[in-house]
C-alpha cells in the first residue's frame, strides 16, 4: 500500500521542527521494511515552500502540497494529532480508508 505519514511538523523552534520531520521519517522507514510504498506530505511541500521565497504563503502552500500528496494514499499511519495531521486524517478517513494509529496495526505487505 501507499502510505502517508502524518504528525505534527509546527514547533517553536529549529530543533522542535527537525524532530518532528525525523519522527516521520523513522515511521516511513518502519513502513518500507514491511513492503509498504511510504510518504511523507510535509516532506514533499518543505523542499518547494523553502525555494518559494517570502511571496507566498508558506502555512497555506505547505498544507496545499502536503494535502495532495496525501490524497493520492491508501492509507495514513497518523503519528500524533495536530491541525495539519488533523486535516491529512480527515481527507483519508473522508474517503473511507484506513487511518492507523500505530505501526502494529499495519499488516506487512
Amino acid at each position: 500500500m501507499i502510505i502517508g505519514v502524518a504528525g505534527p511538523y509546527s514547533a517553536d523552534t529549529e530543533a522542535q521542527r527537525q524532530a518532528n520531520l525525523d519522527r516521520m521519517t523513522a515511521a516511513a522507514v518502519q513502513l518500507l521494511k514491511k513492503g509498504h510504498t511510504p510518504v511523507i506530505g510535509v516532506h514533499a511541500a518543505l523542499a518547494i515552500a523553502d525555494q518559494a521565497g517570502p511571496d507566498i504563503d508558506r502555512y497555506r502552500a505547505i498544507m496545499d502540497i502536503s494535502l495532495a500528496v496525501i490524497g493520492s494514499c491508501e492509507a495514513l499511519l497518523l503519528l500524533a494529532e495536530s491541525p495539519g495531521a488533523n486535516r491529512e486524517r480527515d481527507l483519508v478517513a473522508g474517503k473511507g480508508l484506513p487511518v492507523y494509529t500505530h505501526i502494529d496495526e499495519i499488516a506487512p505487505a
